[in-house]
């Protein structure tokens, strides 16, 4: 895995904080949130990434059968704390082999996901032009507004994979899953939970670090 944090939206090195600026920079990309590197799958790197996180931590619950939490990422650093999370999931495609899903939380602008997804933006773009949903998901967590039906769009991003968006709390909420054809799980409306809330007692099956995190 990578011990130097990276470029959000390219994976590319960055340039350190220095005397005459704070910002992590990235050649192509300019003043950036250093991605860090992902986090092993397993109670420690879940406790670490649940205290940085300024957004969601996300996670299909219950998983899909045979399933398992395979590792965790995030975008910022002592400062900002987490502004993006990463959550990777894999098991058994519903048609052929095996399969992979990341699920990633950010506030806009950060870019984590639209990697993720293959786009060239830090953000989805035109999606949201008024067309109807193509899956929506069930969401629970601490928030009061949760519990409610989340419509998430398709992406037209690389061919090797199904990319989903959609907003929650303020921030995206992007699906990415490997290969393209695992996203017929999205059509079995899965239910979301967000990892943050207080007191949850849930045991984590975790599985063997998906190197999708690393990516």
């Amino acid at each position: 895995m990578r011990a130097e944090p990276t470029c959000p939206r390219c994976a590319g090195p960055l340039h350190d904080p220095g005397l005459w600026s704070s910002d992590w920079t990235c050649d192509v990309h300019g003043a950036v949130l250093p991605r860090q590197p992902a986090r092993r799958p397993g109670p420690d790197g879940l406790a670490a990434v649940l205290r940085e996180t300024r957004v969601p931590v996300w996670t299909p619950w219950p998983l899909p059968q045979g399933w398992l939490v395979t590792g965790f990422a995030t975008v910022g650093d002592d400062r900002t704390g987490a502004r993006a999370t990463a959550v990777a999931v894999s098991g058994p495609g519903l048609l052929s082999g095996p399969a992979d899903m990341v699920l990633i939380a950010e506030e806009p602008g950060v870019g984590f996901g639209a990697y993720f997804a293959g786009l060239a933006g830090a953000d989805p773009g035109e999606v949201f032009d008024g067309s109807p949903p193509h899956v929506k998901l069930d969401v629970s967590g601490p928030a009061a507004t949760y519990g409610h039906s989340l419509p998430m769009w398709a992406v037209d991003g690389r061919p090797d994979r199904a990319v989903y968006v959609g907003e929650a709390m303020g921030n995206w909420l992007w699906a990415v899953l490997w290969p393209a054809d695992a996203g017929v799980l999205m059509l079995d409306k899965q239910n979301l939970l967000d990892l943050r809330e207080p007191g949850m007692e849930i045991d984590l099956p975790y599985g063997a670090f998906s190197p999708r995190l690393d990516d």
